[in-house]
């Protein structure tokens, strides 16, 4: 019996926090930012929801790993394995693969928000999306702690991840409905295209895209989807070499 008061409690002090981090100006810049992103967000997140209604998964499934994933990329990846029953740990290590990008974005991150309990690193790093993390140090480039950086991140991270549940939502539940001349996925990949090249902002960054790009091609016919890997691997280490090349007064 004492347990609901406690429960009832802490639901409306968390939500007094939410409340208040709601009215914070770094909030409504994130909130901001995001907002004409929700548009390739949407776009890749109906291919998503098509993608998971198409692989013959139910919906109330479908939803439940939308919600429980929240990665297109990796759901769009490991849906085609397990509608033809490939073992589980293909599925996870292509997933696993698909998913070594997320090892950068938490480096990147780290200078911000280290200092943060180990538990409120793990729950942030759910809301962890390419869009976020682009828009975050396009914010703030210098690897620094500054005031209004954790509310900038949650004011983003609510636009991103509403915006990509109503739509992988509404394509599973659209379904085969959506016709592919439409070319949805074409306006999901273009936006994170957009998203890549906005932070190429050194030669550095030229020289790993590069790269990268031509790693992945080169590596395309390797299974599992280790061209991503691969890719990222020549990648860091070229733009690590680069950035170490470079003369100190140009950096």
């Amino acid at each position: 019996m004492s347990e609901g008061p406690g429960l009832s409690h802490r639901f409306a002090r968390v939500q007094r926090r939410a409340l208040a981090t709601a009215r914070r100006p770094m909030f409504r810049a994130g909130v901001r930012d995001c907002g004409p992103m929700t548009i390739g967000i949407s776009a890749w997140g109906l291919v998503a929801g098509v993608a998971m209604a198409k692989s013959g998964m139910g919906v109330p499934l479908a939803i439940l790993m939308s919600i429980l994933v929240s990665a297109g990329t990796s759901q769009v990846a490991a849906l085609p394995l397990i509608a033809s029953d490939a073992p589980m740990w293909v599925v996870c290590a292509t997933v696993a693969c698909v998913n070594l990008r997320f090892l950068v974005f938490s480096y990147q991150y780290r200078p911000y928000f280290a200092h943060l309990p180990r538990g409120k690193r793990v729950f942030l790093s759910y809301f962890m999306g390419d869009t976020i993390f682009a828009m975050f140090l396009r914010r703030y480039p210098e690897p620094r702690r500054e005031p209004g950086q954790l509310d900038y991140f949650w004011g983003a991270a609510v636009v991103n991840y509403g915006a990509w549940q109503v739509a992988v939502i509404t394509g599973i539940v659209a379904g085969a409905a959506i016709p592919p001349e439409w070319g949805i996925g074409f306006a999901g990949t273009m936006a994170l295209l957009a998203l890549a090249c906005s932070q190429l902002r050194s030669p550095s960054t030229w020289v790993a895209a590069f790269v990268a790009a031509c790693a992945a091609v080169a590596a395309y016919a390797l299974p599992l989807r280790l061209n991503i890997v691969v890719a990222i691997s020549a990648a860091v280490a070229v733009g690590v070499l680069a950035q170490h090349a470079r003369p100190a007064s140009s950096r």
